[in-house]
């Protein structure tokens, strides 16, 4: 299964007693690819500083750039569907290039697609 997560949804798929850990468990043993561009890339990076311990930080980092399961999707085209948050057009731009079976967030913006 290939998926794009949403920033949202990846901070709390991260502790372990979150309903949403399944999802960050699933990742990390292989069970689903994860989707990113460089725009999600550097966004899951900045978020993360800001939340996170530098430990769960460098951890994180080396798996998105290790994983075999992370894959890097080269956008070719803007669709721009997201017209109430443009900046969250990197998702769902990332989530067609890449054919993603899901695109997983708890953005109501996302309700247009």
């Amino acid at each position: 299964m290939r998926i794009v997560l949403d920033t949202n949804v990846l901070l709390i798929s991260i502790p372990v007693k979150s309903e949403y850990y399944p999802i960050f468990h699933a990742l990390t043993i292989g069970k689903i690819d994860l989707l990113i561009n460089q725009e999600i890339y550097l966004e899951y990076i900045e978020i993360l500083k800001l939340r996170g311990n530098i430990f769960s930080f460098n951890l994180f980092n080396k798996f998105i750039l290790e994983a075999p399961n992370v894959h890097l999707i080269d956008i070719h085209f803007q669709w721009n569907l997201i017209q109430a948050d443009m900046d969250d057009n990197k998702f769902s731009d990332c989530a067609i290039s890449g054919n993603a079976d899901y695109l997983v967030t708890n953005d109501s913006h996302f309700n247009v697609l």
